[in-house]
């Protein structure tokens, strides 16, 4: 089994972990209320979807 002669930097850990961070979500600006959804959902401020109103927001 092949054992590492040597620690392996700080440095050199950081450098191949470079690519690892958070990913952040694809939002768009709803067309109907303006407010930033989520690209293909149901816009959770006022209900619509595809210019149709999907879910009634009255209370």
């Amino acid at each position: 089994m092949a054992v590492p002669a040597r620690r392996t930097s700080k440095a050199k850990k950081a450098k191949r972990r470079t690519h690892y961070k958070l990913e952040i979500p694809g939002l768009n600006a709803c067309p109907n209320c303006g407010e930033l959804k989520k690209s293909h959902h149901v816009c959770p401020a006022c209900g619509f979807y595809d210019g149709k109103e999907v879910i009634s927001k009255e209370a």
